[in-house]
């Protein structure tokens, strides 16, 4: 059965937008990873600043195959002057979960 990531990242309002920018500039790059099944990036409504990252992997071992390859590849990227860009996020906690049950609808 598949598993859930979702990194739990705290952004200040004045940092949302690069963080999303940052987001869309990687596009579907983890897409292309095997064992990838899903990807939401969910902004916060009202009363947080917390955005869930979720992302589905075939298994455990395909998270960490990207995790430990192409991600971190990316979040090394060079800035100005080659320097790694600050973090939009002030916070970061990532949480794990196995899917234990799921529906789809009937036309899917």
């Amino acid at each position: 059965m598949s598993v859930v990531k979702i990194n739990v990242l705290t952004v200040p309002a004045e940092q949302r937008e690069l963080l999303e920018q940052r987001f869309a500039a990687r596009g579907g790059s983890v897409a292309e990873s095997d064992g990838f099944e899903w990807f939401e990036l969910l902004r916060p409504v009202e009363g947080t600043d917390t955005y869930l990252v979720y992302s589905r992997w075939r298994d455990e071992e395909s998270f960490q195959a990207w995790r430990d390859g192409s991600a971190r590849t990316a979040h090394q990227g060079g800035g100005e002057g080659g320097e790694r860009p600050k973090p939009a996020a002030t916070g970061s906690e990532l949480w794990s979960f196995e899917v234990a049950q799921q529906a789809a609808p009937k036309d899917a």
